[in-house]
């Protein structure tokens, strides 16, 4: 079978012949290459060139064309502050800065990087999509409302839930018309990404995502595509009401157990993939690390209906042996099998000093995240947690985004014992999974500054 047919009759909950392997190679291609994100993400010819050679290095069933959920958000007016190694950030909100619903439009494909990248697409298509199936990442409807409105949104969804359902029925359309456009480039399957529907409660979920994203869903499969819902952080909690919305496949992170999201999946007669740890293991792993996680992820899974890929787009830096590792596991998996055991793996001992926190001053303010430059979830909890802490409070608080992207924070949450990513610890203490009200952060920090007084 052709890799493309693989990764087909699995995401149609089917046994393929081996478990399909899809890299989420986002800015890395930039790597592959030798040039920066920005330059990367704004060129068709150097799209072509990364995903040409992850293709020849990484031997993929399946592989995004571009992992960038900025790009509807930039047409539609939100300002963007561009990073070396990482996809851009949105740093202006529309509409809490003057403009309305009503002033905004449904993008056309010669606006903004669409061009671009549909240029990019119909290359790649042309020539490897009769043996590979092409992903096309477009970004959710509540996170690009989240894009649009800023964090202002979790109160709207409290004290004017209306205006939410309303901002989800226009970006729902733009989410739409970006699929059309991309269907049409020749991508096989559109990933629906929208990870910041794991700040949410799955009441919240059902009433203002489910709609939107079931409607979308239901129009990419007339168009002829396979529909995937990504969403990463925390977000066991709705993963049953993701499967309600009837996507083809749901793809998560490591902060989700892959058994739960089995079972979940096979529950409502849908397909899964993720799970592999994007830091720990193919970021600052070794290539035996990667291959026993690889083999892991493909046990737990199981033979019907699972894709091997990351939880989220591949770190820049990450080492190519690495992500060769795991395709040689994939393509050699009964090799593997036959071995009895593996190595023991020890991992790299880092001695953490951390602060006596009740007998220190300040209160400390411990933010643990994948990178708030790269993940959605992880910056709107940082800039939550930065505008909660007024200039009164400044010289009393010691705050700090611990990325785990490196050994010592990760040696760091693990002393801390931290669960989930994103997370705020107080003083030591994990208080929030989620993005925080500033209110309750504002109350929690002033208690502490006062107990310290």
């Amino acid at each position: 079978m052709k890799p493309k047919e693989i990764l087909f009759e699995t995401l149609e909950g089917n046994k393929s012949e081996r478990t399909p392997w899809v890299p989420f190679v986002g800015c890395h291609g930039g790597k592959l290459i030798d040039v920066e994100a920005e330059t990367y993400l704004k060129n068709d010819d150097l799209l072509v060139q990364g995903i040409s050679k992850a293709i020849k290095l990484y031997e993929p069933d399946g592989i995004p064309v571009i992992f960038d959920l900025q790009v509807e958000a930039e047409i539609l007016g939100c300002d963007l502050q561009w990073n070396k190694d990482n996809p851009p950030t949105v740093v202006g909100h529309p509409l809490n800065e003057g403009k309305t619903l009503d002033d905004l439009q449904i993008p056309e494909k010669d606006e903004g990087r669409f061009p671009t990248i549909l240029n990019a697409m119909n290359r790649i298509n042309d020539e490897y999509g009769d043996d590979i199936g092409l992903y096309g990442l477009i970004t959710g409807p509540f996170t690009l409302g989240l894009h649009l409105m800023g964090s202002s949104i979790f109160m709207e969804i409290f004290d004017n839930p209306d205006n939410v359902i309303k901002l989800m029925n226009f970006t729902k359309e733009v989410a739409k018309k970006t699929a059309e456009l991309y269907i049409e480039a020749g991508m096989d399957v559109i990933a629906v990404v929208d990870p910041m529907t794991s700040q949410i409660s799955p009441t919240d979920f059902a009433k203002i995502v489910k709609p939107a994203v079931k409607e979308v869903f239901e129009y990419i499969n007339e168009c002829g595509a396979y529909s995937s819902f990504f969403v990463c952080g925390n977000a066991k909690q709705n993963i049953e009401e993701m499967c309600k919305s009837n996507p083809d496949n749901i793809s998560v992170d490591e902060n989700i157990p892959l058994d739960y999201v089995r079972d979940m999946s096979k529950k409502y007669n849908i397909s899964f993939g993720g799970n592999m740890e994007l830091t720990t293991v193919l970021l600052m792993g070794s290539t035996q690390k990667s291959k026993q996680h690889a083999l892991e992820c493909m046990d737990i899974g199981g033979e019907e209906g699972y894709i091997l890929s990351p939880g989220c787009d591949i770190a820049y830096d990450t080492p190519v042996e690495n992500i060769q590792a795991v395709s040689e596991v994939v393509h050699n998996k009964e090799a593997y099998d036959l071995m009895e055991d593996f190595e023991e793996l020890t991992e790299e001992e880092i001695d953490i000093e951390l602060p006596d926190y009740e007998k220190e001053d300040k209160v400390y303010i411990e933010i643990f995240t994948l990178d708030s430059k790269s993940c959605a979830p992880c910056q709107y909890m940082v800039n939550s947690v930065y505008e909660a802490i007024s200039d009164e409070m400044k010289a009393k608080v010691d705050l700090k985004e611990y990325k785990i992207k490196e050994k010592e924070s990760v040696a760091r949450m693990k002393k801390l014992n931290v669960e989930s990513i994103p997370s705020v610890l107080i003083d030591g203490e994990s208080k929030y999974q989620g993005t925080p009200n500033k209110q309750e952060l504002q109350e929690d920090i002033i208690k502490k500054i006062e107990e310290k007084s």
